[in-house]
């Protein structure tokens, strides 16, 4: 499995410490910032989430301060849909009904939590129920009519 991860440089540490623990079992390729050195997160979220539409990588993390400024960048690319994850839940949730395909997090996870997050997210299928089904077509098709 592929995994694309990307950064602001709030988000460099922890990137660093998680690529070092991924790369053990997945291909990790690195969209995001290089160092501490301030950058724009939408330039970052906008490299993952262009390259999980041209099937580069199977899965995203995107990791920036808070987790949300480059989850909302991230879903400005077509087919992107990517979930701000704080808990367990939030990753099977996500994955479960929404059929995410990035998990955002914050610079302040514990590197523990954050594999642990991922791990949840990647290993957890999308349901295939109707009624999910029936909801993500409706984000697909409003994206084609923009």
């Amino acid at each position: 499995m592929r995994l694309g991860i990307t950064n602001d440089h709030r988000g460099y540490k922890l990137k660093e410490q998680l690529k070092e623990k991924l790369q053990k079992d997945y291909e990790i390729i690195d969209y995001g910032a290089k160092g501490l050195k301030n950058v724009d997160y939408p330039d970052y979220a906008f490299k993952l989430g262009e390259s999980l539409t041209n099937k580069e990588v199977d899965f995203g993390i995107a990791i920036c301060g808070s987790g949300i400024g480059i989850s909302i960048a991230c879903n400005k690319v077509k087919g992107i849909r990517a979930a701000r994850v704080l808990t367990i839940e939030d990753a099977k949730e996500t994955r479960n009904d929404n059929d995410a395909n990035i998990i955002c997090l914050n610079e302040n996870m514990d590197l523990d939590c954050a594999y642990n997050l991922i791990i949840t997210f990647i290993s957890t299928p999308f349901s295939n129920e109707e009624r999910h089904i029936r909801r993500v077509n409706k984000i697909k098709e409003y994206e084609v009519k923009k």
